[in-house]
């Protein structure tokens, strides 16, 4: 009798071990490098054709309010991996090849969670959160969670077409043959058909060079597109590398339902920043993104250099065919994942996010910090931005101190923001105003005090956490 009453207990053990794991969903990312808001189909684009885009935001929900966690490539994905405030954690800005500025290796990512949680995990395309990318002097995507790196520092060299700067484990590929997204896709697949055991959960962190300068698309798109109409120099190469991009993710949600893997797996597309920024590039041919009526493009604190694209699926957990207008961003993914793992946050830093599975099943968010941004080298006069609600606020630095060249940056500088005051704001209720047209400040003096509190808060919370490089 103990001898079956022992079994019993073991069988029910081993099942509910197997219904925990099958509970945890698989998780793939797909993320664009400088896709503008209006540049799909789905978010407006007459041009442009995403089917594939379309047909999973029809599959899930698509956001309206969609922030990146800052308008620049570099500190955007530091944002996104760490659910910290890239300012906070010390990612300031893009960062050019060889610089010191670096996604610390005491920063913890969610892949890192991942893995330590029993997840298998991957990192394929623009790695972007180190100067010394492949050296051992700056932790690597290898260091930073993920089981498998198939990247690149920066862009692909000398082009999407036939990159040849890739690395993968620490081993340079040399020169590839195909377009970067497909490539990325490829290696994403194909990381997923050798996992030794594929009942574990799995997390694909796929980061496209799409759309970002310098631009190469397959031809038959770019003549698809000259045909439809597209007239300056650019245009065609351009809508036909977003097309190209809309491809590529759907190579890989039609591999995930094939073999199985879709009911159970959460996805998000989005983008790092805002379209390419043709006022700081005048020259720049194939900068043809779209920040749609929004305000603003990559390197700015108004909506158009951080609200982006944000497409989740999650079949059988979330409803379809969702349009919202629920403000959340990639700060909020980290500790998403950390609850969809059944792991507990880290207790011994700060996060800036919130976890969005309560919002996504049953429409509840309990978002208690307002939503913040701090660039240092934005465009314009802004640097600073807090989204509380309904409402926005941006502010200046007093004296508005700038580093001179992207990435020229020096510690005398840093040591200056630490004491840096915010100075000249603008204040607007993106409800009534999305575009940002009017400044409200002189007849909502109540919340801006309000909003300028919370403000000051967080930007001296950061300015005391971030390190000086």
């Amino acid at each position: 009798m103990k001898n079956i009453l022992l079994i019993i207990l073991a069988f029910v053990f081993s099942v509910g071990l197997v219904q925990s794991a099958e509970e945890r969903p698989n998780i793939v990312i797909f993320l664009c490098d400088d896709l503008g808001y209006g540049d799909l189909a789905c978010y407006g684009n007459k041009m442009i054709q995403t089917p594939n885009l379309d047909r999973l935001a029809s599959e899930g929900i698509r956001f309206t309010d969609f922030y990146a966690t800052a308008p620049v490539c570099s500190a955007s994905r530091a944002g996104l991996l760490t659910g910290r405030t890239p300012s906070r954690i010390g990612v300031f800005d893009w960062i050019p090849s060889g610089n010191n500025m670096h996604l610390l290796k005491s920063e913890i990512t969610f892949a890192a969670v991942l893995k330590k949680a029993g997840y298998d995990t991957a990192q394929s395309g623009k790695w972007h959160c180190n100067g010394k990318f492949n050296s051992p002097a700056q932790p690597q995507p290898g260091e930073q969670g993920f089981d498998h790196w198939f990247a690149t520092q920066n862009n692909a060299n000398p082009s999407h077409k036939n990159p040849n700067n890739f690395v993968r484990n620490g081993v340079t590929v040399g020169e590839l043959e195909g377009f970067s997204c497909q490539l990325v896709v490829d290696e994403a697949m194909n990381w997923l058909e050798k996992r030794s055991d594929k009942t574990r959960p799995f997390c694909l962190f796929i980061t496209f060079h799409e759309p970002h300068e310098p631009i190469a698309s397959p031809p038959e798109l770019v003549e698809k597109y000259r045909a439809a109409g597209a007239v300056k120099t650019g245009e065609a190469e351009y809508y036909a590398n977003v097309e190209n991009v809309d491809v590529a993710v759907g190579r890989m949600v039609d591999y995930l339902k094939k073999n199985g893997l879709w009911k159970n797996t959460f996805t998000l597309f989005s983008s790092d920043n805002g379209p390419e920024t043709l006022l700081r590039y005048p020259n720049a041919e194939r900068s043809h993104g779209s920040p749609g009526d929004l305000r603003g493009m990559k390197l700015w604190m108004y909506e158009g250099g951080f609200r982006v694209a944000g497409i989740i699926t999650y079949p059988d957990k979330i409803k379809p065919g969702q349009v919202s207008n629920v403000p959340i961003g990639a700060i909020d993914l980290f500790p998403t994942f950390c609850a969809a793992a059944k792991v507990d946050l880290p207790t011994d830093r700060v996060y800036d996010g919130v976890n969005l599975l309560p919002f996504l099943q049953d429409g509840k968010l309990d978002r208690t910090k307002p939503m913040f941004w701090y660039y240092i080298n934005a465009l314009g006069e802004p640097r600073v931005a807090l989204r509380d609600g309904d409402w926005k606020l941006v502010a200046t630095l007093e004296g508005n101190p700038r580093p001179g060249a992207l990435g020229a940056h020096s510690a005398e500088w840093f040591a200056k923001l630490k004491t840096a005051n915010l100075d000249r704001f603008e204040l607007y209720n993106l409800v009534a105003d999305h575009q940002e047209k009017r400044d409200r400040s002189s007849d909502e003096s109540g919340k801006l005090a309000e909003m300028k509190r919370k403000m000051e808060t967080l930007f001296r919370e950061v300015q005391k956490d971030a390190p000086v490089w």
